[in-house]
């Protein structure tokens, strides 16, 4: 067995296949997961194969009940990915033709209005202390305000340590996110005040390595945690949920458009602060950036022609969400 838990006929391929992707700074986490889901498939099926023949491919890639469009494009463009892998190192592979499986439409994130963010926060500021995880009560008031009011990613925030949250400062060391980018985030007086206040009730004796949301014995939230927490706080402050949306992730799309609707009415030269929202935000390209111009754009049509007369052709049409969820 290789290092990544590999036992199929494409085992050595798909182990140098995931270290090609870190290497060039990709975290490539939750791509090992279907690799080994389809490795699993090759033991089953296709055990002494070289290369990836076309069959094995297609027949992975088959919808599974009940499996939505985006998550099996997903899936399938991973194995796209490691079959031109295998091309290029002379392996004869099949590899799927481009949007061989569409994802279907795709989500318009939510942008909490001000009445919206005013009654969630109200909720997290009510919930009760629970024996089976202690914390709770403390961290999801902070927690959650973290993400809307720095625009943070939800891993960044359930993996901040102890370390990381400069207190006297103001300031957030964003490490190895998106990209493996690292990146300082400062907070307004209000939040870190409110960071003290937690710090002072949480961590007595603070340790460096200590995660800085800890749920029971010390370890970070999940993703499911925060989801289910997330969940109750919107059904208590009576905001509607759809299959699809609001999602945890819309906050840091929220704090995009009110932070660049903020600079348009201040009369701030957009063209100068797009690179600082792009730095702050941890962004890799201009275009995830100016992505929020539009949607700026479509949530406050007041500015509309303000942003379209400035910015013409930056601003890109609305295509979905251009960020990742964790």
């Amino acid at each position: 067995m290789n290092e990544f838990g590999f036992t199929g006929p494409l085992q050595e391929e798909m182990s140098a296949f995931i270290r090609l992707k870190r290497s060039v700074g990709n975290k490539y986490e939750a791509e090992v997961g279907v690799l080994k889901r389809f490795d699993r498939y090759l033991t089953r099926n296709y055990p002494a194969i070289t290369g990836l023949p076309k069959e094995s491919v297609t027949s992975w890639c088959s919808k599974q009940p009940h499996e939505k469009p985006a998550n099996r494009s997903s899936r399938a463009s991973v194995i796209r990915q490691f079959a031109k892998y295998l091309d290029s190192i002379g392996q004869t592979a099949y590899v799927l033709p481009e949007h061989s499986y569409p994802s279907g439409c795709q989500y318009v994130p939510h942008i909490y209005t001000h009445n919206e963010l005013v009654r969630f926060f109200a909720q997290t500021d009510q919930c009760h202390f629970c024996s089976e995880c202690p914390w709770r009560h403390l961290v999801m008031p902070i927690f959650f305000r973290l993400l809307f009011e720095c625009g943070l990613r939800c891993s960044e925030a359930r993996l901040l340590v102890v370390g990381d949250v400069d207190l006297e400062k103001g300031c957030l060391t964003i490490r190895e996110a998106k990209n493996r980018n690292s990146r300082l985030v400062m907070v307004s007086a209000s939040m870190l005040k409110r960071l003290r206040t937690y710090a002072d009730a949480v961590h007595l004796f603070p340790e460096p390595d200590a995660f800085f949301f800890p749920v029971a014995r010390g370890e970070p939230m999940t993703l499911g945690n925060v989801y289910k927490n997330f969940r109750r706080f919107l059904w208590q402050a009576g905001i509607s949920h759809t299959g699809d949306g609001p999602r945890v992730h819309d906050f840091r799309h929220t704090f995009a458009v009110y932070r660049l609707k903020a600079w348009s009415e201040q009369g701030k030269d957009l063209m100068a602060m797009l690179p600082v929202l792009k730095t702050y935000m941890g962004h890799d390209s201009f275009h995830e950036t100016a992505y929020y111009l539009r949607m700026t754009a479509d949530v406050f049509p007041d500015i509309l022609l303000k942003l379209e007369r400035t910015f013409g052709d930056l601003i890109p049409s609305m295509g979905g969400d251009s960020d990742e969820t964790d």
